[in-house]
């Protein structure tokens, strides 16, 4: 009866997350139809396939522009937040301190904004001190709205570090600083890495606060939306296809380096044992 239920729970959850796998990316799937059609516009079903648009797309120095744009915020953005986020997680999460509840409440405040209003802000306040919009303005407001929910991604992983780790280094004698690499960093890692994951996505794929503070500079998300209000072309559901497959392989990608990562320390803990 034992093993007869456990086959039913996975074949549940498997068939759960198959389902919640397609809903997901179904849409996905028709901008990969959209954009393999040789005609200008999408109708189904398909009368002659093509991927003319994917060579006219990736030909295109605006495209080619866009994406360096695009993935430039994105990185200065992940290596930013995920820095800012991982000692803002210890003070989160590791380290008792007066005013810390505060604290709690005052750093995870601007994922409760909404992004338009947010980005709103920004830009009044960019005016106002005679900054002029472009990319790196972008950068500011994205960490704004990603160094939150980046030190809330690694506190979940600060929460499980055993403080006993630290203290039996420092009996050892290592500094401070042999400490926090050595120990904490490695330790922490997953919960880093997972930050990162999420920073970088999520700058990427951000519309609202890049609406309002590139200026004349355009990232990816900002030309879809004005290519979908005015001057459609298939290069619109190219780049929409690129986008959320690269996303979801980044995910994949990550999930299975943090597996090996874990497998390779329970083998180390194994034959030390």
């Amino acid at each position: 009866m034992g093993g007869s239920a456990d086959r039913m729970r996975r074949a549940l959850i498997w068939t759960w997350t198959g389902t919640v796998v397609v809903f997901m990316y179904l849409p996905a799937l028709c901008l990969l139809l959209a954009s393999s059609t040789a005609s200008r516009y999408f109708i189904f079903p398909i009368n002659k396939w093509g991927f003319d648009w994917w060579q006219k797309t990736f030909a295109s120095l605006e495209i080619h522009q866009l994406f360096k744009t695009s993935i430039t915020i994105a990185l200065c953005v992940m290596v930013i937040a995920v820095t800012l986020a991982l000692f803002g997680a210890l003070a989160f999460a590791r380290y008792d301190w007066k005013g810390r509840s505060i604290y709690q409440k005052l750093v995870l405040l601007p994922i409760f904004f909404p992004q338009s209003v947010l980005g709103l802000a920004l830009l009044l306040w960019f005016n106002s001190i005679g900054l002029t919009m472009s990319w790196q303005t972008a950068v500011f407001a994205h960490l704004v709205w990603i160094v939150p929910v980046c030190t809330l991604v690694i506190s979940i992983q600060v929460y499980s570090f055993d403080p006993a780790l630290e203290e039996a280094a420092f009996d050892l004698g290592a500094t401070r600083f042999q400490v926090f690499r050595e120990v904490t960093l490695p330790v922490l890692f997953p919960g880093i890495f997972s930050g990162a994951l999420f920073a970088f996505l999520l700058s990427w794929g951000n519309f609202p606060l890049s609406l309002y503070t590139t200026g004349a500079d355009t990232t990816i998300p900002e030309y879809l939306y004005a290519k979908m209000v005015a001057g459609y072309t298939p290069g619109v559901p190219v780049l929409g296809t690129v986008s959320t497959f690269g996303a979801a392989a980044l995910l994949l990608c990550g999930y299975f380096f943090i597996l090996v990562i874990r497998r390779r320390r329970a083998m180390s803990d194994g034959g030390e044992a």
